[in-house]
């Protein structure tokens, strides 16, 4: 919210008219997040937008007469309410050849006649109301009654509705006449950080701006200036982790810097001291613990867990942590030209050696389990144990792999999908194979926790598909079968009607209730499984019957067959209105005992 703290602007500079406030009693600590709040639309940072729309709609006299202010908390939402106030009633009388100023303005050089009462939340015209305690009718029916009146000492009667949201639904019909049409001499400013439940019919009658996040590199800037003014020595590091802690909040930024200096009682502030502080876990330690999951080694990586652990980190921060350099080592892959300022440099150098060395199918799974991982932590009552199962999970999961590699395999295995003996040394017998061949190792890494380099593994996905041979219709219809798609092979058999078959060509008829598109799908299909372009067609010639049509003729020459044989045709008169519903065996001339099922009306069976 701040670029640079605000000015005293109680010194010659306003030539003395307007005493300072008095001097806080020895003892009264104000904290970074109140010493430091803007004053000046120029003070506010991250919010440049809103800053712009405003400047110049006092510029061109276009102010409006309700503003609506959300966002997250700590952006500057009641702080921005409150310098609003201000340049409403920005007032300065002539002084030392400076002409007047008495009219709303956003160029606030100097303190007003109120603008000291204003910030403090003080001024008896700017009312400022938390609508989380004052939520009924009653609240709002003051306020309504006293917009009348016309303020006592300022320009503009403003009122302030933190957390608008909270109101009740009568409060907020009970403020719509008079939010449309206030007096010339009202002003109304609302904040919430819930703006979907504010009801339409508010949000409509007001100027609405959404203040952002600050950015981690705009917030590491502000969070430096304060600590030069504050004679706070602090790494860059530490910096960035405030920042990156603070998830876009000024307020939280400054008061994880106020908790930092005070838990260094002077010190400078440094990275293992703010880790401990927070109840992080070192970020080196993160991506060596994400380098042996990646590399299957569950033993090191479950131990390295333990060990952070013990020393204080929490499991499921641990896993966001590990979810946080995932993430960052993907957008690393995807787009290496953006820089993230919040990343440190070993993040940066060991980032881009995982982005190197691991496809995205990797990256993206693992990204799932550990999003999965972190709310099954988050709610077990074995926080531990259940994120050593998570990271056993991961490191099976980095071990599977791809849909390009399994369908190489398998072409190259002539269809057989057991798995054929390691090209190199065995695996441990406490993990998976390990996947990484190659994996970056940490600047000033422990002895015992170095990996012995490999050569990195190729790049399956920028290989060319493998083709696949299907020499018969009927290979093709197994096919179908081998990948479990039922929809597919269904048609196969019961709509296809085959014209000409061979290697990449497939031509066909239709059968009756066949669906028109299905040429096109199998062409989808075929190129996909086989890796070629085939070209399929359907034919107006009336093709072969299909395989379900010539199985249900096999079917019915094996019931006429039955019916002639002397056995069943005894039988069939013994028993009057009896029938043949099915022949279990291919034998042409089957023995008596292998005849199969004959039912009568009883359905009696034989």
């Amino acid at each position: 919210m701040i670029d640079d703290p605000a000015p005293d602007h109680s010194d010659s500079a306003s030539g003395g008219l307007f005493p300072a406030p008095a001097e806080k009693a020895p003892g009264a600590y104000r904290v970074l997040a109140r010493k430091y709040r803007p004053t000046r639309f120029e003070d506010l940072i991250g919010q440049e937008p809103m800053v712009r729309t405003l400047s110049n709609a006092f510029k061109i006299g276009r102010i409006h007469q309700a503003y609506m202010l959300t966002g997250v908390r700590g952006v500057g939402k009641t702080t921005t309410a409150r310098i609003l106030a201000r340049a409403f009633n920005y007032e300065v009388p002539a002084h030392d050849g400076r002409p007047a100023i008495d009219r709303p303005t956003i160029q606030m050089d100097e303190i007003g006649v109120h603008c000291q009462a204003i910030m403090e939340s003080r001024h008896v015209d700017v009312i400022e109301m938390d609508a989380a305690s004052h939520t009924s009718i009653d609240d709002i029916r003051e306020i309504v009654d006293s917009a009348r009146y016309k303020p006592v000492m300022a320009r503009i009667k403003v009122y302030i509705i933190d957390e608008v949201h909270m109101l009740s639904k009568s409060a907020f019909n009970g403020l719509l006449k008079t939010l449309e049409e206030p007096p010339e001499h009202v002003k109304f400013l609302f904040a919430t950080t819930e703006i979907e439940k504010v009801p339409v019919t508010v949000r409509s009658r007001c100027l609405r701006f959404d203040l952002r996040r600050v950015e981690t590199a705009v917030l590491i800037r502000h969070l430096a200036t304060i600590c030069d003014k504050e004679r706070v020595e602090i790494e860059q590091d530490s910096l960035a982790l405030i920042a990156r802690a603070s998830e876009g909040s000024v307020r939280d930024a400054l008061s994880l810097l106020d908790q930092a200096i005070a838990h260094g009682a002077g010190a400078p502030v440094g990275v293992e001291n703010l880790r401990l502080m927070l109840g992080l876990a070192d970020r080196a330690r993160v991506i060596d613990l994400f380098e042996a999951v990646m590399r299957g080694d569950i033993a090191a990586a479950l131990d390295d867990l333990k060990e952070q652990y013990d020393a204080g980190a929490d499991p499921m921060q641990v896993l966001v942590d590990l979810a946080h350099f995932v993430h960052f080592v993907t957008k690393t892959k995807a787009a290496p030209k953006i820089v993230d300022y919040g990343a440190t440099q070993a993040e940066r150098e060991r980032g881009a050696l995982f982005a190197e060395t691991l496809s995205m199918a990797v990256l993206s799974r693992a990204w799932q389990i550990l999003l999965k991982g972190v709310e099954e932590v988050k709610d077990s009552p074995r926080p531990l144990a259940a994120a050593d199962m998570v990271l056993v999970r991961l490191a099976y999961a980095a071990d599977l792999p791809t849909p390009e590699e399994a369908l190489k395999k398998f072409v190259a295995s002539g269809g057989d999908l057991a798995p054929g003996p390691a090209a190199g040394p065995a695996p441990p017998a406490s993990g998976p194979r390990a996947r990484l061949a190659a994996a970056p190792q940490a600047a000033t890494p422990a002895p015992q926790r170095v990996a012995p380099p490999i050569a990195a593994p190729q790049k399956v996905a920028q290989e060319a598909p493998p083709t696949l041979a299907i020499k018969s219709f009927a290979a093709l219809v197994a096919l179908a079968g081998e990948k479990r798609d039922i929809q597919i092979k269904a048609a196969l058999e019961r709509d296809v009607r085959l014209v000409r078959f061979e290697p990449g060509v497939l031509e066909f008829a239709l059968a009756p209730g066949g669906a028109p598109g299905l040429a096109a799908q199998l062409a989808r299909k075929l190129q996909d499984w086989t890796g070629q372009r085939w070209m399929v067609a359907l034919s107006s010639a009336q093709g072969a019957p299909s395989l379900y049509e010539q199985a249900q003729a096999a079917e019915e020459e094996k019931l006429i067959g039955l019916q002639a044989h002397p056995f069943v045709r005894a039988a069939l008169e013994q028993f009057p209105g009896a029938e043949i519903v099915a022949v279990r065996g291919g034998e042409a001339e089957p023995a008596p005992e292998e005849v199969g099922y004959i039912e009568d009306s009883e359905e009696e069976d034989f």
